[in-house]
């Protein structure tokens, strides 16, 4: 099978246009590997107090641009699948930082699709991980080797889903893991605000107005949530799911 690189990345802020990484881990076949960095701009209040992770205990850290673990990590992306959650976040925070990212699979994304009749509320990875009761021991959540320890375990129960739906076979499941990755997810189900678990699809015939304003505000927040943005685009054209 490919070799696979199982990665999460806490950082500065959520904006890719303008955020760095504090700390990078990643799983491969020989080993966990994490490292935290001091970023060339400050930690937000709001990124410390989700990933406890403050300037001070980062201010005689090296930086990740021209590390060992940027130069080891690199060389394995070159050959290999990147996979994490809400892969495009952290592909544009390594991007940020000269490097390549290739390939990948969303964790995510891949979830979503195996999931066509919305029967899970959330798509989190901390939720995933107890909704799918999946058994994840020391892993604690916003720190990014615990997160990728619950990455691993979900990989895995999504993998073993994708290849039966694809025949058994490793390789096809793989490529169609990336081909999910690689589209903006179309959701079909509100998760939160005053229509939370009504269709999207029936919103957008009685209330057309609340899908343009959600559109307006993603798009007003730097257009960085794809997978809302073609979502409510794909409803406000007509589409049907």
């Amino acid at each position: 099978m490919e070799q696979l690189i199982f990665l999460d990345t806490e950082t500065t802020g959520n904006d890719v246009n303008k955020d760095r990484l504090s700390q990078v881990s990643y799983k491969t076949a020989d080993g966990f590997y994490t490292g935290y960095f001091k970023p060339p701009v400050p930690m937000s209040v709001k990124a410390m107090s989700i990933t406890n992770i403050t300037n001070k205990m980062l201010a005689d850290k090296e930086s990740f641009k021209g590390s060992t673990m940027m130069d080891d990590l690199a060389a394995r992306l070159a050959k290999g699948i990147m996979v994490a959650h809400n892969a495009k976040f952290d592909a544009a925070m390594l991007e940020a930082e000269g490097m390549s990212v290739p390939r990948r699979i969303c964790t995510f994304r891949v979830a979503r699709e195996l999931d066509p009749e919305n029967q899970i509320p959330e798509y989190s990875l901390q939720y995933l991980r107890y909704f799918l009761e999946l058994e994840v021991e020391n892993a604690t959540a916003h720190d990014a080797e615990g997160d990728v320890k619950v990455l691993y375990a979900l990989f895995l129960r999504l993998f073993e889903k994708m290849k039966k739906e694809v025949g058994d076979s490793e390789e096809k499941a793989l490529e169609r893991m990336m081909e999910i990755s690689a589209r903006p997810s179309l959701f079909r189900l509100f998760n939160f605000g005053k229509y939370k678990d009504k269709k999207i699809a029936e919103v957008a015939k009685t209330d057309r107005g609340y899908l343009q304003w959600m559109l307006d505000r993603k798009y007003e927040d730097g257009g960085q949530d794809e997978d809302w943005i073609h979502t409510l685009e794909y409803y406000l054209k007509g589409g049907e799911a």
